[in-house]
């Protein structure tokens, strides 16, 4: 059974964040520069909460607010549950799903190390079936 550790190891567990006095379109720039869905929001290391492209369109572009003067920390998540290394694709994928959401903090003994997206968990399950049907065929031809 794949685990959040199998996920980092393939991607990376490199971290993007801004401080929460960031700029919303601050933030937006990094995330448009590295091709990123979300940014962690961190004071030193301590880890705040996230914001999502999903919190910029819902909590400044309907809200008529401007992404010049909103800072992070008014429209960042700050109540998304959190992983650890040690926790399944198929557990996160839950997870994501009863909660409705997209990305998931991980943590390894209380201190951010990475973060997993519903894209991510797609990509590993296809990788482990792909793996499977490998070895079925390699079963079969032998």
């Amino acid at each position: 059974m794949k685990k959040v550790n199998d996920i980092l190891s393939h991607k990376g567990k490199r971290v993007t964040s801004v401080t929460p006095s960031t700029t919303v379109l601050d933030a937006l720039k990094i995330m448009a520069e590295q091709n990123i869905g979300s940014v962690m929001v961190m004071e030193g290391p301590r880890y705040l909460g996230i914001m999502t492209e999903r919190d910029y369109s819902r909590k400044v572009i309907l809200k008529g607010k401007s992404s010049t003067d909103t800072e992070v920390s008014e429209i960042m998540t700050n109540d998304l549950p959190i992983v650890t290394l040690s926790d399944t694709v198929e557990f996160c994928m839950q997870l994501m799903a009863d909660k409705n959401i997209r990305y998931l903090p991980v943590f390894d003994n209380e201190v951010i190390c990475g973060i997993v997206s519903i894209n991510d968990l797609v990509k590993e399950t296809i990788l482990t079936q792909q793996e499977t049907i490998t070895h079925l065929k390699e079963y079969l031809h032998s």
